[in-house]
């Protein structure tokens, strides 16, 4: 299916490619967006390594340089796996995936609405340090994420800048 992205004034306008996605299954249904993919999964190991191989596919689709996309993808791994960690496995989780002018951005939508992601006690380059690295990952990846309320609980956005 292609997206046709109109342009305006004397602008060409752009046709997209949008990825094939898999077909919907039990724990995962996918649906194309304008530049990406939202992802309606039960979190089990499963339905989230398909999210997080999708990722990259539909990034670099949409025209997002590779390193821009990897950095996305890791970031995404990092938002569902804190998710995880504090929803429980098969927690239902929204995901987004999508291009904004040359950056990549990134949502993941829990069920827990006042659990937001925590920084540890413990210096991250600390021996004794067992989690909180996840967080500075996203503070040099995508500096100025956001955390707010959704329709399903909280959602944390992500912005990937690509390198111009």
């Amino acid at each position: 299916m292609a997206a046709t992205v109109f342009g305006t004034g004397t602008a060409p306008d752009l046709t997209v490619q949008e990825p094939i996605l898999p077909a919907p299954r039990l724990g995962l249904y996918l649906v194309h967006r304008f530049g990406g993919i939202t992802a309606h999964l039960t979190a089990d190991q499963d339905t989230v390594q398909t999210v997080r191989a999708l990722a990259l596919t539909v990034l670099v689709a949409h025209g997002v340089d590779l390193e821009t996309a990897e950095s996305a993808q890791l970031v995404l791994s990092e938002l569902i796996g804190n998710a995880v960690r504090a929803c429980g496995e098969h927690a239902p989780l929204v995901v987004e995936v999508y291009r904004v002018e040359h950056d990549a951005v990134v949502a993941v939508h829990d069920p827990l609405v006042g659990a937001g992601p925590r920084r540890a006690d413990t210096a991250v380059d600390s021996d004794e340090a067992e989690t909180g690295r996840g967080l500075v990952l996203l503070d040099v990846l995508a500096p100025g994420w956001t955390v707010k309320p959704s329709p399903i609980g909280k959602g944390i956005r992500a912005r990937i800048t690509a390198a111009r």
